[in-house]
């Protein structure tokens, strides 16, 4: 049976690659800091069931030190342009046919599996079906460049570390910001942001707690930069004790759009690093921030929307 810990030892083993390649890259002064940020992310992938909890705070202490600090940093790595470009021209769109075999293999893939009798011969882990055909896809379209265009062997790893350096200790943001979450709800914020928020608003005023619910949402996501680690601190703030139970609310209504309020908050916050930093560091853009600020006058009108739906759709 091929389980979740095959693919942490896959990611494992391209993480290690990043670090080797930054450790022999002597045009970047930041060589050795970027080697030891992904060298500790191999170490996370092969050893975090096995280092304990302890071993895994000292680990994202590492990661963290290295990054506030400012050690991770892009090399000056030679792209062959012309080459690109000729491939472009003569390829043109359909360079992106392999990186449809990626979603195309987990989707076709997962549900073949679980609606076929394929499913019962027990293949994958139980509930990681997606997550193993995901990384099959990366595979088998990883193979597709290899018999269609022909790169050098190590060509996959060396533009993936490009790549992540270009994005830097962004790329594993939203991560660490979504175990914040949970941190924050095991500790209890929940229960003192409910406790504050039900003593400002007047009992009865089921709109403005759907008001404070949806908003909410959105602030804490800007916070963490994750709405679902700012799910759970909302729900059990106003969500769950004073919509669901104290006002009947559906909790369809509550928990679907609640988190479409919490994406209007990744619209406008760089801590949700994957969504609004990356893209600005792929594009090259001289403000880091021009995609959030772009995004804003989208996301504002978005939320109002939404908060006007949970109250709608939440109370029929």
């Amino acid at each position: 049976m091929i389980t979740i810990q095959w693919l942490y030892v896959l990611v494992g083993l391209m993480f290690a690659g990043f670090a080797a390649f930054n450790g022999l890259d002597r045009t970047n002064p930041k060589r050795l800091g970027n080697a030891a940020f992904w060298g500790l992310m191999a170490l996370s992938m092969f050893a975090g069931d096995r280092i304990g909890d302890f071993g895994n705070g000292l680990l994202v202490l590492g990661l963290a030190g290295i990054a506030g600090f400012g050690l991770v940093g892009r090399g000056a790595a030679v792209v062959d342009t012309q080459e690109r470009e000729a491939r472009a021209l003569r390829f043109g769109d359909r360079l992106f046919l392999p990186a449809l075999i990626v979603p195309a293999t987990a989707l076709l893939g997962t549900l073949i599996y679980s609606y076929t009798p394929v499913g019962r011969l027990g293949w994958f882990e139980p509930k990681r079906e997606t997550y193993i055909l995901l990384a099959l896809g990366v595979i088998l379209a990883l193979a597709t460049i290899y018999a269609w265009l022909k790169p050098p062997a190590l060509a996959p790893l060396q533009d993936g570390r490009r790549l992540m350096d270009s994005i830097g200790w962004a790329a594993v943001l939203p991560q660490a910001l979504a175990a914040l979450g949970a941190v924050f709800a095991a500790a209890g914020v929940g229960d003192i942001v409910g406790a504050a928020a039900t003593s400002v608003i007047p009992h009865g005023s089921v709109f403005l707690t759907v008001a404070v619910f949806g908003i909410g949402m959105a602030l804490f996501t800007m916070i963490m930069g994750n709405a679902f680690a700012a799910f759970p601190v909302m729900a059990a703030a106003i969500g769950i004790p004073v919509l669901i139970r104290g006002y009947g609310a559906n909790p369809a209504a509550v928990g679907a759009v609640g988190m479409l309020a919490g994406f209007c908050g990744t619209l406008m916050t760089p801590m949700a690093a994957n969504f609004n930093l990356v893209p600005a560091a792929l594009l090259e853009l001289r403000d880091q921030n021009a995609v959030v600020k772009v995004q804003v006058a989208t996301a504002l009108p978005l939320l109002l929307f939404n908060i006007m739906l949970i109250y709608l759709a939440g109370f029929q």
